[in-house]
């Protein structure tokens, strides 16, 4: 299927991307310029921003509570950005259709960033924060059935590792992990997936630029061979919380996502993979109004209250 039309039609509005080396702090600044204001944002019970006191240091989080209730089953989200961009205040519209689509209380984590956080700062972050909201500390009144983590991009890496990580430290109250078009295999090298080839070009997220965004979080300490940083390399999946992992045809990194999938359910691990036809990479951020892309929001849901 060819690229959807309304994305067709805003990437040939884009400009030609600056030359010289990329820079964080301008780029953080041009994502947050054209935000809606809050009274313009998808109403919820409740929106707080408070700070998540870990066992590693105190985190930012945004908590959305869709209605009230005596409790609540928890899907920790962590936004995407090749782990040098993305906010609480970029991804919000993420996390509210999340919240109102499913019924859960959704934590949104404003993680570190590289390169001003070395590895593994943003993912000790995460990791602290899921620990942190299942405690009775946190005030969240989780329900201890449902506790998700899900993410976007560079955040499906870091669901994906919380949840590899979390089973290895015998931390077992992780129910279900979320990737929207995971970034799963940061070793760039393009004959490693037909994606990298197939989607080079012209669909937004381009293949020659996987290596320079993804250089703030490399250089400052992150090893593509450590399964940590690229999850597809872990050689056991088994025991690892089930999975929907959402994939856009016309993303690059396609291929890695839906072969993460394909390794879990071979370990035994329930997946659900679904590739969205005429999407690109960044369509649950970018595009979720286009109603064939909001049926994601739905697709999560049934996901988290399948039996």
């Amino acid at each position: 299927m060819t690229l959807h039309p309304e994305i067709a039609k805003f990437l040939a509005t884009l400009p030609a991307p600056p030359e010289g080396p990329l820079n964080p702090v301008a780029m953080r600044a041009a994502d947050e310029a054209h935000l809606p204001p809050v009274e313009d944002r998808l109403p919820l019970h409740s929106v707080e921003d408070v700070t998540a006191r870990t066992a590693d240091g105190e985190v930012p989080v945004r908590i959305y509570t869709p209605a009230e209730a005596d409790t609540y089953g928890l899907l920790v989200y962590f936004h995407g950005g090749a782990f040098f961009l993305g906010s609480l205040e970029t991804h919000d519209h993420v996390a509210r259709s999340l919240a109102k689509e499913t019924g859960l209380k959704v934590v949104s984590v404003g993680y570190r960033l590289a390169p001003e956080a070395a590895f593994p700062a943003g993912l000790d972050d995460c990791y602290a924060v899921v620990r942190w909201a299942a405690g009775e500390d946190s005030g969240l009144d989780w329900d201890g059935a449902t506790l998700a983590v899900a993410g976007d991009s560079s955040g499906g890496t870091f669901a994906a590792a919380v949840a590899a990580r979390a089973h290895d430290d015998g931390f077992d109250r992780i129910t279900h992990q979320i990737l929207y078009y995971p970034s799963l295999d940061l070793d760039f090298d393009v004959d490693r997936y037909p994606s990298l080839r197939e989607n080079a070009t012209g669909y937004g997220l381009e293949t020659a630029g996987l290596k320079p965004f993804n250089a703030f979080y490399l250089d400052s300490g992150a090893d593509p061979a450590d399964p940590l940083v690229s999850p597809v390399k872990r050689t056991d999946l088994s025991g690892l919380p089930p999975a929907l992992v959402v994939t856009a045809e016309h993303d690059p990194m396609r291929d890695e996502g839906e072969l993460y999938g394909k390794r879990l359910r071979e370990a035994g691990v329930p997946a659900t993979v679904t590739r969205y036809e005429g999407a690109n990479h960044g369509f649950v951020q970018h595009f979720s109004w286009i109603p064939e892309f909001h049926g994601v929001f739905e697709e999560t849901r049934d996901f988290l209250h399948r039996g």
